[in-house]
């Protein structure tokens, strides 16, 4: 079995153009901020931890998707 599957190009370019949405990306920005001050509830650390592991997953997948576009990043 291959390492790899085929996918239509249209799908990596949909998944090199991946992004937490906007007003979660504030929220994100937001919580690491807060954290940094020392000012966040346990609750919103489990709320930090989760979204910081979602953000690097889609970071993780649209880099895979740019390298195989022969892309680099924006």
């Amino acid at each position: 079995m291959p390492a790899t599957i085929p996918a239509p190009e249209t799908w990596i370019r949909s998944i090199g153009d991946l992004r937490l949405p906007p007003e979660t990306d504030r929220h994100l920005q937001e919580l690491m901020e807060r954290n940094n001050d020392g000012l966040l509830q346990p609750a919103q650390k489990q709320e930090l931890a989760a979204l910081a592991a979602w953000s690097e997953e889609i970071s993780l997948l649209r880099a895979e998707a740019l390298q195989l576009l022969g892309r680099r990043p924006a």
